[in-house]
């Protein structure tokens, strides 16, 4: 006769500490440690410390620190990572093949990294989680990105252009009432958000009443890629990474049952030369990174390219006078105040930078905002000017084999969303009251409010 057995208690009790466990190793591994050691090390003079420190407590972006850290030299070796500032050694870092995408905290060898990998069984799909894009490395890199690029060519794109100065031009209209009546509007919210969330929630094949969800998950998701945060805020991201995930599995399993003309259901029904689909876990990391990255970044642009066209009216004044400067402007925003601010590497094998020989196992921090004001590239780089005749030069887009998927898209969005609100508005005027958001590596504002005039 068999016995029937339920699990025990003390079964489900330990299984339960481990689920609890595992987010707390994780924080502390990934962030906890790093900002005690690193906030250690700026006290010390560290200027890689001081780095982390000042994008944590300040809003400004720390151009000063940059400008110190390129002083040092191509790569200045910093306590706990090699650090450039120099845009070409910036560029060097990331097409260097011994280098990879990303940097492994609380995961490898010994005892910290046994527990690391332990506690990351459970992470939450994420843009620096594998397989993403952002940290996957060839053939697998290679395989997947082919089946999303087609998409984002510059031809595509410009098959998009229509229907995206058709979505500016609306969401234009619908603030002409509070145009007229003087208030202030939030140009963050009520523009700079929802033109790239539409464009990417259509080419993925979002329904409409799903849109601000998506714009929800990606904001509240955006700090995943910043080191040293609070258990609090770790806590908040994750839970929105585990929600965003549960959301795009049954998003995806639309796409299955009744797929359309769009991105994704292509990516559905894409094979390989071989007949091999994308993995559902691939499937989801891509989907995710294309529709997060495909609008968060580009928010950073709009409202980054408004408060500087602001700031500067005679800049604003030789774009009036003359809007075929319009694309050469978006490419001078993108320098002087880009929507990401640095990327970080890891070495896989011995290797030479900038004559510099660096170890298997290093970090190497590559600061794009820092490279794109590097006066050996850029005259007077501190100046934002939009007939700089090399602003396109920068590496806001990265560079290499991860160079950006949707860098043509954010370009187009950024000449029609810039140009179309600067000429509907022409007296736009931004008000007191602007915020920044409070991401490390994202940057850009949270609030722009603004009389339009």
């Amino acid at each position: 006769m068999l016995l029937r057995t339920t699990p025990r208690p003390v079964a489900r009790t330990t299984e339960a500490l481990r689920s609890a466990a595992r987010p707390a190793v994780r924080w502390g591994l990934g962030h906890a440690l790093p900002r005690t050691v690193m906030g250690s090390a700026a006290r010390r003079g560290d200027l890689h410390g001081q780095l982390l420190v000042a994008s944590s407590t300040s809003a400004d972006a720390p151009i000063e620190l940059f400008d110190a850290i390129r002083a040092q030299g191509p790569i200045h070796r910093s306590r706990y990572a090699y650090v450039t500032a120099t845009l070409p050694v910036v560029r060097e870092v990331l097409a260097n093949p011994d280098v990879r995408a990303g940097v492994d905290l609380g995961t490898g060898a010994g005892p910290l990294g046994r527990l690391g990998t332990w506690a990351h069984r459970t992470t939450p799909m994420g843009p620096l989680t594998p397989p993403s894009l952002l940290v996957t490395e060839p053939p697998d890199h290679t395989r997947m990105r082919k089946l999303v690029t087609r998409v984002f060519s510059v031809k595509a794109v410009q098959r998009l252009r229509d229907r995206t100065e058709e979505i500016a031009d609306d969401l234009l209209t619908s603030l002409e009432q509070q145009a007229r009546d003087g208030r202030p509007v939030d140009l963050v919210e009520a523009y700079c958000a929802l033109l790239p969330v539409t464009v990417i929630a259509e080419i993925l094949g979002v329904p409409d009443s799903e849109r601000h969800t998506v714009l929800e998950f990606g904001t509240a998701a955006a700090p995943s890629l910043d080191l040293g945060l609070s258990w609090g805020r770790f806590r908040t991201v994750e839970r929105a990474l585990s929600s965003f995930e549960r959301w795009l599995v049954d998003h995806i399993e639309a796409k299955r049952r009744d797929p359309g003309d769009d991105l994704l259901s292509q990516m559905v029904a894409a094979r390989d030369d071989d007949g091999v689909a994308l993995t559902d876990k691939e499937l989801i990391a891509t989907a995710g990174l294309v529709l997060a990255a495909g609008f968060e970044t580009t928010v950073n642009l709009l409202s980054n390219g408004i408060a500087l066209l602001h700031e500067h009216p005679e800049q604003r004044a030789l774009l009036a006078a003359d809007p075929d400067r319009w694309p050469n402007a978006v490419e001078e925003v993108l320098r002087h105040d880009p929507p990401v601010l640095l990327t970080g590497r890891t070495v896989v094998r011995d290797t030479e930078i900038a004559g510099t020989r660096v170890p298997r196992g290093a970090v190497v921090t590559t600061l794009l905002a820092g490279a794109n004001r590097d006066p050996e590239v850029f005259a007077d780089p501190h100046r934002f000017d939009v007939t700089r005749e090399n602003a396109a030069d920068h590496v806001s887009f990265s560079a290499g084999r991860h160079f950006c998927l949707g860098a043509a898209l954010a370009r187009m969005e950024g000449q029609v969303g810039l140009q179309r609100v600067t000429e509907r508005f022409p007296h736009l005027r931004l008000v007191p009251g602007a915020t920044r958001r409070d991401t490390r590596i994202l940057r850009g504002f949270h609030t722009l409010p603004a009389v339009l005039g």
